[in-house]
């Protein structure tokens, strides 16, 4: 990648933005800046301070054919070819075309967001007093130059035609890099329009912008990074944005359909698709670039015969080299595995973003299904899939870095869930550790484990304690189900409880609305008494769904907090090893709490014991 930083005059950046010289990638987001900060942009340039560097890419790059946008509010004719990409500056240079070009409106919005046009003057008397009072000369009117009051009845202020103006003394900052100098002849104050030009004109005539000029040999990896250090105060610049302007200048699909290939439309549409299934949700569109990649990067590998094939890779840089051909051919297969992965999650009882452990998850369970096709359905598969699955959210491996274990993970699972002979066991498995203490710390959703035991307790044929309704996929939006303390908050502060044993999930449990308010802040005892009144059942079939959730129900009607939190931590010990197909270091003597010197309350899940 070679580049230079010129310096252009504002004159010559207009210039090119109007004959179509300089345009927009497609992935460049619209032009919205607002009224006030427009004003302020012109008063930067008015008074000659900087405005911050712009960045420029040369077209007739091999690597690169991003489809082109012309910069909004130009009038240039369509098919006109650009020179150079305007990366980082598009709002700025949008505002400053609108503004000091042909009539000078802008199409822009005011601070609610109301769309409005507006036109900009300098008041000539104020800016020839120095530069202390440009920001109070530079005046926002209406796009006809007629401002009103009293809901547009009344006119406060018109220089809606150049004599209006001059009357005024208002001058329109369109014709500064335009025709000044008549208006000007025309001022009957000769002294004023001499000090004006003098002042304002002419040093604005010079002022400089710097470029950032990318060669035509910059890779679309590098035009990601450039982008994102220069382009500090705007949104960054990710992948599904350039291979947006990518996809749309392929010259074959546009041959093929008369059309250019839109692939937010077409995100859109799988956005359609998965609308039915609430844990998909939060599926990024970069997830499912990801997860192309994966097969594509997968299928590369496989085909290759020699003695180093191409790496499976998840990573920006090979995301950016994806081709049209390679994203339709994978985008039909992965709408359908991301489904299936919202059933398969469903099966874990994992019904929502709310409790979905690793949304990032998602993007490896999806190429692992495309990868095993109907594999993933049989019996012994799917069970080593479930194994794998409950390893990466209890040992929480989807936390930090993980392209590499997306690309562990499609090339080690399938495989081993097949059970080929020779498959190693997937890093992912081996990797995942429980230790008995963790269900200490595990106090709010924000940890995957916790999430992950909250849906293993939902699949332990948990039922509801007040209805007996199973707790799941129909009934669980129902019966609004949420993780409630199962000693209330306050029966643990007025007996003392620790902050620690509290909080943690091993007092926690899903349970739903109503019985939360039937529990309220009551010792387990009473409480218990109260749901067997109220929803006229017996001691016993109640101890037996207390004892579903995994709660000693003996322990509860006595109201002893000590033997249940060691007894019930012990049977969620059980439930994870299950899950991991591994044993659970028990690292916590029995009777003892944790001594956790990081616990802090601020990380308390505020779940309030509700009183009917």
């Amino acid at each position: 990648m070679g580049f230079q930083t010129p310096l252009y005059e504002l004159s010559e950046y207009l210039k090119w933005a109007e004959s179509g010289k300089i345009q927009l990638p497609d992935f460049q987001r619209g032009y919205k800046w607002e009224d006030e900060r427009i004003r302020q942009l012109l008063v930067t340039v008015l008074r000659g301070h900087p405005l911050g560097v712009v960045m420029l890419l040369n077209t007739g790059n091999d690597q690169i054919r991003f489809k082109p946008r012309l910069i909004e509010g130009t009038n240039v004719p369509l098919g006109t070819q650009a020179e150079s990409l305007l990366l980082d500056g598009q709002q700025r240079l949008t505002s400053l075309t609108q503004a000091l070009t042909t009539d000078g409106v802008v199409h822009t919005m005011d601070s609610r967001g109301k769309r409005m046009d507006r036109r900009y003057f300098i008041d000539m008397h104020l800016a020839v007093q120095g530069e202390d009072r440009i920001d109070e000369a530079v005046l926002s009117l209406p796009g006809d130059g007629i401002e009103r009051t009293n809901f547009g009845k009344d006119v406060v202020r018109d220089v809606s035609t150049p004599e209006k103006q001059r009357a005024a003394g208002m001058f329109p900052v369109n014709l500064i890099f335009g025709d000044a100098m008549s208006w000007l002849f025309d001022l009957d104050d000769r002294d004023l329009a001499k000090a004006f030009n003098n002042d304002v004109i002419k040093p604005t005539g010079t002022y400089n912008i710097p470029a950032i000029e990318l060669d035509k040999n910059t890779s679309k990896g590098a035009v990601a990074t450039v982008f994102e250090k220069v382009n500090v105060g705007g949104l960054p610049l990710n992948v599904f944005e350039l291979l947006t302007a990518t996809f749309a200048g392929d010259p074959l699909y546009y041959e093929s359909h008369g059309t250019d290939f839109r692939l937010n439309d077409d995100w859109k549409e799988t956005q359609a698709k998965f609308a039915a299934y609430p844990v998909l949700a939060g599926l990024e569109n970069t997830d499912f670039l990801q997860a192309v990649t994966l097969l594509t990067t997968l299928k590369r590998n496989l085909a290759y015969s020699g003695p180093r094939p191409p790496a499976i890779s998840a990573k920006r840089e090979d995301v950016l080299k994806l081709t049209l051909d390679d994203y339709l051919e994978w985008v039909g297969p992965l709408r359908e595995a991301f489904i299936w992965a919202s059933d398969f999650l469903a099966d874990r009882h994992v019904f929502d973003t709310k409790f979905l452990p690793y949304p990032k998850q998602l993007v490896p369970l999806a190429a692992i299904r495309v990868a095993m096709g109907h594999d993933a359905e049989l019996l012994g598969p799917r069970e080593k899939l479930v194994r794998w699955f409950w390893c990466g959210i209890l040992g929480e491996l989807y936390g930090g870095a993980i392209e590499t274990r997306f690309v562990r993970d499609l090339e080690q699972v399938p495989d081993w869930a097949r059970g080929d002979a020779g498959a190693a066991t997937p890093n992912t498995v081996n990797d995942a550790t429980f230790v008995e203490s963790r269900l200490h710390s595990l106090r709010t959703r924000n940890a995957a484990a916790y999430k992950g035991i909250y849906a293993l307790l939902l699949g332990n044929e948990a039922r509801d304690w007040m209805e007996d309704k199973a707790l799941d996929k129909v009934q669980y939006a129902n019966l609004a189900v949420d993780v409630h303390h199962i000693f209330p908050k306050k029966w643990c502060e007025n007996h003392k409880i620790d902050d620690e044993r509290r909080e943690s999930i091993v007092n926690k449990t899903a349970i739903s609305a109503v019985t939360n308010r039937t529990i309220g802040g009551a010792a387990p005892s009473v409480y218990l008494a109260q749901i067997e009144k109220k929803a006229q059942i017996d001691g016993v079939r109640l101890d037996g769904l207390v004892e579903a959730h995994l709660i000693p129900a003996e322990s509860l009607r006595a109201d002893d907090f000590d033997n249940y939190f060691v007894e019930r931590r012990r049977r969620l010990c059980d439930l994870v090893e299950n899950a991991m197909g591994k044993a659970v270091p028990r690292d916590v003597g029995h009777g003892a709490a944790e001594d956790s010197t990081q616990f802090e309350i601020a990380e308390i899940e505020e779940l309030p014991d509700e009183a009917e």
